[in-house]
């Protein structure tokens, strides 16, 4: 992973490239977006289906289309080809890629507190900061809409957002590296410190929110995924959301399953930092089961994988998900990945403060004799994530604040911090540039969404709805 900071410039050198961006590229033309370029989402989903477990895409079909933010989200690799056709600042950093308001939430440190940021990295790549801007305040708009904002409201949220990030980068222009670099968000703290700027009920669900991801771990895990069965831990099956590894291969010698998933287990172990093989050592793989998850994800293969400790009330859940080139890929020029699952893993280590301490990755032939590569983390590890659809303007205005703040200590991180905070500059006009954006882009969001419906009504494409 490389970033642009790498170069021998002054601060007065990095200015100047941001200047010059805004000068080549100005605001207004970040605010275009052409609705009368001729593409198919359904065409482009349909790329992205071929390589996915087929009798999982009716699934992934079936929740984009239950709303248009669940469209949106799953729609990643839409987003990417419309923003290719759109100015570009060329003021790079790495992004997140799929960096929606869904994808942002609380999580545990390794040292055991609760943090906030970016949570999601399977489209992580390197490429224009604003690709990730754009991205998060379109989701705004869109959520928007679908919890019954006015204009005015929605207006709010988007250019709270857009703000934060804008002040955020600024100051971490100013601030030295190593502070820039350690720079997070604490929300046990920041959100209880905003909570006076909060309605009652809505104070009141994030301080639930707070206290329901601290108990989110494996021992939770074990009790909402799992039963006893004749003295043993076992995976509940409810198919085709959850199935154990002997479902899914039922024709397969058991014993040489879990005889290849042991050893490829142990070729992720050696992509762990020492101290931490030491701790999975100490866990006995118990069993494995696919598990669809996401929106965006579904159809990949993703497996959860029980370990046992001491006892079998002493669990491990890691999850393991499926890594596939990043949307981003086929439509920016950057590095090319002989595993993409360490381009997962990377990424999230370069872009997030601090990280699962089994985070990992690996790559081999599966079951079916495909090689394919995996990123694996804890299942659960204290995550929790907002309840969009009933935020109000208030609550989604001050999320919108916190998931730009995050997102720009994500990218003064991994980019050139001050470039990009010369570019934004000190005026507003950054910000209403990415709000009229967020609008136009919430309209075609809901066009296509609108030809998803269409497609699924003539057969084009099969849908399993509720699931």
């Amino acid at each position: 992973m490389s970033s642009d900071t790498t170069d021998p410039l002054t601060r007065e050198d990095r200015a100047e490239r941001g200047l010059a961006a805004r000068r080549a590229v100005p605001f207004a033309a970040l605010a275009e977006h052409d609705g009368t370029r001729p593409r198919s989402v359904v065409d482009l989903l349909e790329l992205q289906a071929a390589t996915r477990v087929p009798q999982l895409v009716p699934v992934r079909y079936g929740r984009m289309a239950s709303t248009a933010f669940a469209f949106y989200r799953g729609g990643a690799r839409i987003m990417a080809d419309d923003l290719f056709h759109a100015p570009s600042t060329g003021l790079r950093t790495h992004l997140c890629g799929d960096a929606h308001m869904g994808n942002f939430g609380l999580y545990a440190t390794p040292e055991r507190r609760v943090a906030f940021d970016i949570n999601d990295f399977d489209e992580t790549y390197p490429g224009p900061f604003e690709w990730d801007v754009k991205r998060l305040a379109g989701s705004l708009a869109v959520a928007g809409r679908e919890n019954g904002f006015a204009d005015k409201q929605r207006a709010r949220v988007t250019l709270a957002c857009v703000a934060e990030y804008r002040e955020t980068m600024a100051r971490q222009a100013d601030r030295g590296t190593l502070a820039a670099w350690y720079s997070h968000i604490e929300p046990t703290t920041e959100l209880l410190e905003l909570r006076d700027e909060l309605d009652t009920s809505t104070s009141k669900r994030i301080r639930k929110a707070l206290e329901k991801s601290s108990h989110r771990d494996s021992v939770q895990a074990l009790t909402k995924l799992t039963a006893m069965v004749e003295g043993q831990r076992r995976i509940n099956s409810f198919p085709p959301l959850i199935a154990p590894i002997e479902e899914v291969f039922p024709d397969a010698d058991v014993k040489l399953l879990y005889a290849e998933l042991r050893q490829r287990l142990g070729e992720y172990r050696q992509t762990l930092q020492a101290n931490r093989r030491v701790l999975f050592d100490r866990f006995e793989l118990v069993q494995a089961a696919r598990k669809v998850v996401g929106v965006g994800s579904v159809g990949t293969r993703a497996w959860i994988l029980l370990f046992r400790g001491v006892d079998e009330d002493d669990p491990l859940f890691l999850q393991a998900k499926e890594a596939q080139q990043s949307v981003l890929a086929g439509y920016l020029e950057g590095p090319s990945f002989p595993n993409e699952g360490e381009r997962v893993v990377e990424g999230q280590r370069l872009m997030q403060a601090a990280s699962d301490i089994f985070l990992g990755w690996q790559q081999g032939p599966g079951f079916d004799g495909v090689r394919r590569d995996f990123h694996l983390r804890q299942l659960r590890d204290g995550k929790g994530s907002a309840v969009i659809d009933t935020m109000a303007p208030t609550a989604m205005a001050l999320y919108g604040r916190l998931c730009g703040r995050a997102l720009a200590y994500a990218h003064a991180r991994a980019g050139d911090r001050v470039a990009i905070a010369a570019y934004l500059g000190s005026g507003t006009e950054f910000d209403h540039a990415i709000a009229e954006f967020a609008e136009t882009y919430a309209d075609q969001n809901a066009r296509d969404h609108a030809a998803l419906l269409e497609a699924i009504a003539d057969g084009r494409v099969e849908a399993r709805l509720g699931l």
